[in-house]
């Protein structure tokens, strides 16, 4: 560990942002995690596999106050950007889906190619660094930290919020940034659980826990046609994460459970050529069996199709392609992929992450009130603004 004490910048977090803004700011940085190991959410994301980006990445695949702000980033270190330097570093990858890039290997591939990335450039990295305090004198920010039991003060003219949000504290989640943020008068919005399970009080969904299904998922206005995952708590997947992102607490979402299909044709040329066979029989062609059964609870499926008039059938399958349901909640930070709101990007520069009425203050990743969709978006911002912020850091030595 060097004994260094005045750094040109310093980043606090070594997670995917931090990592990515240390191997382009130049000059002499210093990278600060309280964590044993860098990069952690990047390690257990994907499986242990890392959905590093998504092929398909642009503005309208996030969520923030200002849509726009991610705009000038996102274009200017793209998903292809990335791909480059997973592809210089001999990393193989694959599409699993929708644009979702994975490593064949192991997600650890993209931590040591961001650590090698930070040495090359001249960066140092210290694990188990807590951070006890951060000021500013008003030429350069000062910082009492604590690493091995012992209390050390250093000093940077820059300074990177790259810690993150609130999801997931047991990996060390914290709200840190955002009291940087406010110490020095940057805004904070209301921060929420994001791309998370939901959960209902009574469990209902308990006896058919592990059934999946393809549906069209609507909450707030936005709809995702993905797998649905039926839990012991509530309802999971792709398509549920997707649409937590705009839920409200007390609204309902509703499920479409045939978003690629016209099941009332279908069941009315069923009922022409086989009348006799049961209602449920013939939904569980369409349906998981055991999803059938729970819907016989709540809904009139009995009969043959024989039985059902066009107005009966017309109506229950409305009813399956428009299922209303209001969870009790969400499962929170503690299993949350992201966190909605944070670090007011009014009070940002779009172009430089850097804080527009503190000078050599950045802000980069999920500590900002940017949020991406599930399936390498947030990994995407991470990369983007990050570097970002590590060009304008550059540039300021040039």
């Amino acid at each position: 560990m060097s004994t260094q004490t005045h750094w040109d910048s310093i980043i606090l977090g070594a997670g995917a942002a931090g990592m990515m803004c240390a191997a382009h700011t130049g000059g002499r940085t210093l990278l600060l995690d309280h964590a044993k190991a860098p990069g952690e959410k990047i390690r257990i994301s994907g499986g242990g596999r890392c959905n590093f980006t998504n092929m398909y990445a642009g503005p309208e695949n996030f969520l923030s106050g200002n849509p726009h702000f991610c705009k000038s980033a996102l274009s200017r270190y793209t998903q292809w950007d990335f791909i480059d330097m997973v592809a210089r570093h001999g990393i193989a990858y694959h599409e699993k889906t929708l644009g979702q890039l994975f490593c064949d290997n192991s997600a650890k591939d993209i931590i040591a190619m961001l650590r090698a990335e930070l040495t090359q450039a001249g960066a140092e990295l210290w694990l188990e660094t807590q951070i006890a305090n951060v000021t500013h004198d008003g030429s350069h920010f000062a910082l009492e930290v604590e690493k091995n039991g012992q209390r050390q003060k250093l000093s940077c003219a820059n300074l990177v919020l790259a810690t993150g949000g609130k999801s997931i504290p047991k990996m060390g989640a914290t709200g840190l940034a955002y009291d940087i943020a406010r110490q020095f008068g940057l805004p904070v919005t209301d921060t929420r659980a994001g791309l998370v399970p939901f959960t209902f009080s009574d469990g209902r969904f308990k006896a058919i826990s592990g059934v999946a299904h393809t549906v069209r998922a609507t909450a707030g206005g936005a709809s995702f046609e993905e797998a649905a995952l039926f839990t012991h708590r509530g309802l999971s997947g792709p398509a549920m994460l997707q649409i937590s992102s705009y839920w409200r607490e007390s609204q309902p979402i509703a499920i479409n459970l045939f978003p690629d299909s016209n099941p009332f044709e279908t069941l009315r040329e069923r009922r022409q050529a086989q009348g006799r066979r049961n209602l449920t029989t013939e939904l569980a062609t369409l349906l998981p069996a055991r999803l059938v059964d729970h819907l016989s609870e709540t809904m009139d499926l009995s009969g043959n199709l024989a039985d059902q008039s066009d107005s009966t059938l017309e109506t229950l399958c409305n009813t399956l392609q428009n299922w209303q349901l209001t969870p009790s909640g969400t499962e929170g930070y503690r299993t949350a992929e992201v966190t909605l709101g944070g670090i007011d990007t009014d009070g940002l520069s779009s172009k430089t992450m850097e804080a527009k009425h503190v000078p050599g203050l950045y802000v980069i990743g999920e500590a900002m009130d940017v949020t991406g969709w599930l399936g390498g978006f947030n990994f995407q911002w991470a990369w983007s603004s990050g570097w970002a912020a590590g060009q304008a850091i550059a540039a300021k030595r040039a």
